[in-house]
């Protein structure tokens, strides 16, 4: 082989290497939420409409079938009546003034009533003894200094900041504007504190039940705190939301039992005495991705069973005949292509559907877990729904100034989460635990508010 046939097939192994290389890019550029594990959020603005996972056809769009619907009504005892009464009929021009009312058509207005703030003096007498002692009377223990914001501003300012996400200076822009009300924006700041202080054994209590549920759902990511990153893991159900933040990704919440739902990450698997079970909506989006880019047939046939999996759960026998099929097929496919070229380490480097195809093998049972045990849900997305509104706590703030601050972020959304799952209204429980009233949470059915010990 002469100098040119060496350049020549040099140059052909470059091009190779940069067609695999483009088509690699060319791939990202292409993936979007709804293909792969990317955000909504990253989709841009020339996103097409979301498109559902769900077969088409499977639900109708609107309130579906035994959805109770919520109309306004009217109620039985409005807290204000207007009377119209006739005096004269409009077509002869009679007097009605003595005639009885035949019947009476009804109207009702929902409206708010102008906010007013009220301001409450405590008085405590002072007494002097015929003993010669000066006597005080004993204000109530929530009234400490001669002028305080009370037990209701707070909880609202809370509930502004730390549920619906306001930040604190458009908080006291609330207050300005609507009650005419001045506070600061470390009144705000020292309110959440206050309250994450008094939640701190409500937060360890909710941790512990969930660590022995039957079922949790578990995710994580990161977020800005101090200028760094950190990162937010969730533990989850139905009933309950725990919050907590670390420096590292992989240090996972402890002494877990039961089963856990996840995203498969390598972590998720160095817990000990847990069963796993794979969030099947990110399979979905994957096996999407491959049939969009890579065309490969077996990728749309196992999206297809595992959506019918979900729908017919009782046909487990034949489905995991199928699954098997399916995989041992594009195993097949995979291993009759050319190999790629090693890596930079040396070892051999797989094809996109070739490594998901080995995670389908290898991860069979924590794929179909939700076949055998109905408690599992197909998907982990209440987990990332907990999440979501964190992601959007970044959009609006862009991050945390002080650790202090996320910590108490995350111990007020356990709570306000945990109350929504739990149907406690929010607010009312806010100002009960500024005052020492906490829910007692129950992992399996809601509670009522009861005294804090």
């Amino acid at each position: 082989m002469d100098e040119k046939d060496i350049i020549i097939k040099a140059l052909q192994d470059h091009i190779k290497i940069l067609t695999a290389r483009i088509a690699e890019l060319e791939r990202r550029l292409r993936l979007n939420s709804s293909n792969s594990g990317k955000p909504p959020s990253t989709d841009g603005l020339a996103k097409r409409p979301p498109q559902s996972l769900r077969k088409k056809g499977e639900k109708k769009s609107g309130g579906q079938l035994g959805h109770k619907g919520e109309t306004l009504k009217q109620v039985s005892t409005p807290d204000h009546i207007e009377r119209y009464t006739l005096k004269s009929c409009p077509s002869c021009q009679s007097d009605l003034i003595s005639i009885p009312a035949h019947s009476i058509q009804r109207r009702q207005v929902f409206d708010i009533p102008e906010p007013k703030i009220e301001v409450t003096e405590h008085q405590a007498e002072v007494k002097i003894c015929t003993c010669g002692q000066r006597c005080v009377g004993v204000f109530p223990l929530e009234v400490k200094a001669p002028v305080q914001y009370g037990n209701l501003v707070q909880a609202l300012s809370i509930y502004l900041n730390h549920r619906q996400l306001i930040p604190e200076d458009r908080v006291v822009e609330v207050f300005r504007d609507i009650f005419a009300l001045t506070i600061s924006s470390a009144i705000v700041v020292a309110a959440g504190e206050q309250l994450a202080t008094v939640l701190k054994p409500w937060q360890q209590d909710a941790e512990e039940k969930l660590t022995t549920a039957p079922v949790k759902h578990l995710d994580e990511t990161g977020f800005r705190v101090e200028k760094k990153t950190q990162w937010l893991h969730v533990m989850s159900n139905k009933e309950a939301t725990v919050y907590r933040i670390s420096p590292n990704r992989g240090k996972m919440f402890a002494n877990l039992l039961g089963t856990i739902i996840h995203d498969c990450f390598k972590s998720y698997y160095a817990l000990i005495g847990v069963l796993h079970a794979l969030c099947n909506a990110h399979l979905l989006r994957e096996l999407k991705a491959l049939t969009q880019f890579e065309k490969e047939p077996w990728a749309w046939v196992m999206a297809l069973l595992l959506r019918s999996a979900n729908q017919y759960p009782e046909k487990k026998a034949r489905i995991i005949v199928l699954y098997d099929l399916i995989v041992a097929k594009g195993l097949h496919y995979h291993e009759s292509l050319e190999p790629l070229a090693k890596g930079k380490r040396g070892r051999q480097k797989r094809r996109i559907g070739h490594n998901l195809l080995l995670r389908l093998k290898n991860h069979k049972n924590d794929v179909l877990r939700f076949l055998s045990d109905p408690q599992v849900a197909f998907t982990n997305n209440l987990a990332e729904q907990d999440l979501r509104m964190m992601k959007v706590k970044m959009k609006i703030s862009g991050g945390f100034r002080t650790m202090q601050g996320a910590k108490t972020f995350c111990t007020i959304r356990s709570f306000t989460s945990t109350c929504r799952k739990q149907g406690i209204n929010i607010f009312q429980a806010i100002s009960q635990a500024n005052v020492g009233f906490l829910p007692d949470i129950s992992i399996d059915q809601p509670q009522i508010l009861a005294k804090a010990a």
